[in-house]
């Protein structure tokens, strides 16, 4: 038997600050998502309060350096503390502050989110920086389900990782729980899923790889015949493929029938300008409240109540600093789309141009990750409907007369072109790509097969009715 023994190593590694993984993680959250981290912060910490009245974004954030001090978390907030006395509030500890106390201890912590899940992970691996950042992008490009939207390649051309960083960061994410986690779509989810559960030398993970298609229409004794093998072991794999789930990301989903909030209207102002704006009504107005902020200049507080009242005095400054600056910054990129798409605001999907995240970043004075993790699971409500903002960020094609369409655009005219087909007669890819090309948009057929498969439409001999 092996001898037992200890052995002690140096390494480095980049770990975040507490603050700075906070401020991440309110930059990257969704709608419902800071909703909850929000309501979690009044229940936890005493000295935030949400107030009725509405705080400018536009209002400087104290400099959490500058907030640690005691002789600042002590100045009186005067344009607060008249507005209270004109409306005769007081400040009594009264038993609901015992009982806003005690919830500090018994608060139910929110459900985790599907980013929170996959970045503990991500903390937890030991990484070089490249490889980090990278992991990090990939996270931030994950749809609900735990897809990555746009194919990998692309999420590196537009924000510069090396392909082998790139290639090493998706092998590491795809290893997290749950199962499945960013594939490109279903059939690469539910192998990731089999080689875990099989292994990838089984019939099952063979009948996915290459005979999914057929299995969805039940046609075993094909399958069979291609594999060397009988119909019941046919009939069993398919058992165990259907156990496995279409969704790696849905356990997540903390309403189990959720609905989408907007977090920036873009419509027309008065002279005919596109205008974008914030919608905040889903968020507390947060505030330090005074009274706590008077015990600590008190001299009858105890010393361990006045350092945890500055510790949350710190927190909740910082939170309200970090909420501040994500909706800053996503009103930046909403003011940047509206320049850079001013077609597709008039005319529709159509006109949507090619444009990367680096495009924004350069322009922003962020880096390209900055813009991923805000634009994550952010909607824009647009004239033609509720968008993701990451669908802003696309690559594309030229046309024959010079002008740009993205990927989008390819998509909404494939889109068109089947809708207004003969049913008795569908278009086949080869004509539908000779279809494009008439309309100036040069793609291949191979290319127009996969933005078909991407929209749904089945092919031509599947699609034709008698």
């Amino acid at each position: 038997m092996a001898d037992a023994f200890l052995h002690q190593s140096l390494s480095q590694q980049q770990t975040l600050a507490p603050q700075m993984r906070k401020s991440l993680e309110i930059l990257q959250a969704s709608t419902l998502e800071l909703s909850q981290l929000v309501q979690q912060a009044l229940e936890v910490n005493p000295v935030l309060e949400d107030i009725t009245e509405s705080i400018s974004l536009d209002e400087e954030s104290p400099d959490p350096d500058e907030a640690d001090s005691l002789e600042y978390m002590n100045e009186t907030d005067d344009d607060w503390r008249d507005r209270s006395i004109l409306e005769g509030k007081s400040s009594p500890w009264t038993s609901e502050d015992e009982e806003r106390r005690q919830r500090m201890y018994d608060s139910i912590v929110a459900p985790e989110t599907l980013q929170q899940h996959l970045q503990n992970q991500l903390d937890l691996s030991m990484l070089d920086p490249e490889i980090r950042e990278a992991a990090q992008a990939i996270l931030g490009n994950l749809n609900e389900r735990g897809f990555h939207d746009q194919p990998i390649k692309m999420l590196g051309i537009t924000m510069g990782f090396q392909p082998k960083h790139l290639e090493k960061a998706l092998k590491l994410v795809q290893s997290f729980d749950p199962a499945g986690i960013a594939a490109s779509g279903i059939p690469e989810s539910l192998l990731l899923q089999l080689e875990r559960v099989t292994g990838t030398e089984t019939i099952e993970y063979k009948i996915v790889r290459d005979h999914l298609e057929d299995l969805a229409r039940k046609k075993h004794p094909q399958i069979a015949r291609a594999l060397g093998t009988t119909v019941e072991r046919i009939a069993q794999a398919a058992s165990c493929i259907g156990r496995l789930t279409p969704n790696p990301g849905g356990e997540f989903d903390p309403t189990g029938n959720p609905y989408v909030l907007p977090d920036v209207i873009i419509e027309r102002g008065e002279n005919g300008r596109w205008l974008a704006r914030l919608t905040g009504e889903y968020l507390p107005n947060l505030r330090i409240n005074d009274f706590y902020k008077d015990m600590i200049g008190k001299n009858g507080t105890d010393a361990k109540a006045r350092q945890f009242l500055r510790d949350q005095i710190r927190d909740g400054r910082s939170l309200i600093h970090a909420i501040s600056l994500r909706q800053e910054t996503i009103l930046a990129i909403a003011h940047k789309l509206i320049e850079h798409q001013p077609q597709f605001l008039s005319k529709g999907p159509r006109y949507l141009r090619p444009l990367t995240m680096n495009d924004i970043a350069d322009e922003l004075s962020l880096h390209a990750t900055t813009i991923s993790r805000a634009v994550a699971g952010k909607y824009i409500f647009t004239p033609h409907g509720l968008m993701e903002m990451r669908a802003f960020f696309a690559t594309g094609y030229q046309n024959s007369d010079g002008t740009e369409v993205s990927n989008a655009g390819v998509r909404e005219a494939l889109q068109q072109l089947v809708a207004s087909e003969n049913p008795a007669k569908p278009l086949s890819d080869e004509f539908l790509m000779k279809a494009l090309d008439v309309q100036g948009i040069k793609v291949a057929r191979r290319t127009v097969a996969k933005y078909r498969e991407q929209l749904g439409i089945l092919p031509s001999h599947l699609r034709k009715t008698f």
